[in-house]
Order: C-alpha cells, then structure tokens, then sequence
C-alpha cells in the first residue's frame, strides 16, 4: 500500500502543476448508487432535458450508458468507435473499446464480480491502453463540434488520481486535468464539470492506472477501473476550429520542454 500512495502523490503533483480553465464541478464517491445519485441528478438538471438518440437540438443533454449496445458489439466482440455518433460522440485513441455485461471476464476472469454498475448491465472501457478520447460531432453528422459539460461515472477507483479527465478547448489548448474521486473496493464515483463561455472540442480520459489485460490486477500501486454513465451537454458549435491533439505521451513531452526551457532561462537572467 506504500507504494500505492507514492505512485498517488507523484501522480497528483503532476496533475495540479498544469494550469487549469475555471468549472464548476459535482463530484461524488461512495458505496453504490445511492451515494452518488444526487450529484448525478444535479449535473442532469444543470444541463437540461435528455435528448436520446433524437435530432440535434439546441439545448439539453446526451448520456451513454452503453446498455443499449447490441450482444454483436458487446463482449467479447468490439463496439464501433462511431457507435454513438447518433448522440454525438466518436470513441479513439485505443486499440479498441468493449461494452460487457460480465465484468470484462473474458478479457481476464478475475474480474468477474469486480465492478458494480450504476446503470445495469454494462461498463465500458478502452481496449490495450488506460487513456481514450471523446470527440464531438453534430449528431448523426460527421460535423466537428463542443460541447461546454461533461461528467461520468466510473467503478473501482481506489487510488487517488488513477483517473481524470483531461479537457482541450476549441483551439486545442489544454484546458486542464481533473482527477475523479476515489470510491473504494467496488464503490462508484462521479465527476462531472461545466465550463461556462469555453467550450470543450476533445475530453481525454486516464482510466486506472493500467488497461485492462489477462496480466493486470488490482494491487497496491495497480488499479483496474471501468467506466459506466456518461452525460454531456448537447454538442452544437459547428463553427468549433477543431485539428489535431498531440497523443498523450507527445502532451508529456511538451510538458517536460516547456519545464526545461523555463529553467534556462532562468539561468541565463
């Protein structure tokens, strides 16, 4: 457990030393649902009415609980990264992703009974990394657009800053990083951020401290997180000037460059 809390504090003083936008920000972790239910419903009426799968509108909100997928694109098969396009939201930045109503157990049978779902029967999760991102489309349209909320529910989270957010605006810039609360053994948690006047074009999720595998498992610097719920608020700004982002280990290195470069010139004043 030791070396759990010390892969958390280095983790955490990396997370904080990034500049972050302002958000207003529901966040809870408990038990079961119960715990975290009333937060989930305030993020809800923050954003407004759910929208399904319906047209584009121009107010209200999109949430994903996987539950829907059908059995030929559940475990052990793969979901099509565009699988909720109609609800405006494209999955990549992984080898693939899953849905599972069976804890994941055929990518490793020690997960069996592992995760406890806040909507039944499926969780979700990226395929061969712990990082994925959500890009955001007009739904039903290949049209790049943002969003300006997002939040999600996760299970098993039990080290501090396994799993965060990291958001990137309409130019691109890093918008922050967020760490979702730890839950404990089993339990649930939920983090959910509005950015008023910003707008979100890419959120990057850090899910656990390692990918899902036949070799991974939870243990004192290992934590084996999946994802449930997601809500956001209805994708819209079809003007968004969107490109690309660097891949996460590109983003560290530019980190560590501009870290580098602030220190020579420090030397040289």
């Amino acid at each position: 457990m030791i070396i759990g809390r010390r892969f958390a504090f280095c983790l955490g003083a990396a997370l904080y030393a990034l500049p972050q936008a302002q958000a207003a920000v529901f966040s809870a972790a408990g038990a079961n649902a119960a715990a975290i239910q009333t937060k989930v419903d305030q993020f809800r009426a923050a954003l407004g009415a759910n929208n399904g799968s319906g047209p584009s509108a121009t107010g209200g909100r999109r949430e994903i609980n996987w539950d829907g997928v059908p059995a030929a694109n559940s475990d052990p098969n793969l979901m099509p990264a565009n699988q909720f396009q109609n609800r405006g939201a494209l999955f990549s930045g992984a080898s693939g992703f899953m849905v599972s109503s069976t804890d994941f157990s055929s990518i490793n049978p020690a997960y069996a009974g592992q995760f406890q779902e806040f909507s039944s029967p499926k969780l979700f999760t990226g395929i061969g990394s712990r990082s994925y991102d959500i890009t955001f489309v007009i739904p039903g349209t290949n049209t790049p657009t943002t969003i300006t909320s997002f939040g999600a529910v996760f299970t098993d989270i039990e080290i501090t800053n396994s799993t965060i957010f990291q958001f990137f605006d309409e130019n691109l810039a890093n918008m922050g990083q967020f760490g979702v609360p730890v839950s404990g053994d089993g339990g649930l948690s939920f983090l959910g951020l509005t950015f008023p006047g910003q707008q979100i074009s890419r959120v990057r999720i850090f899910q656990g401290t390692h990918a899902l595998s036949a070799n991974n498992v939870d243990g004192p610097s290992v934590d084996i997180v999946v994802l449930d719920d997601i809500i956001y608020d209805e994708p819209f700004n079809a003007n968004a000037g969107l490109g690309n982002v660097p891949e996460p280990s590109t983003t560290a290195l530019l980190g560590t460059g501009v870290a580098l470069l602030a220190l020579v010139r420090k030397r040289l004043a």
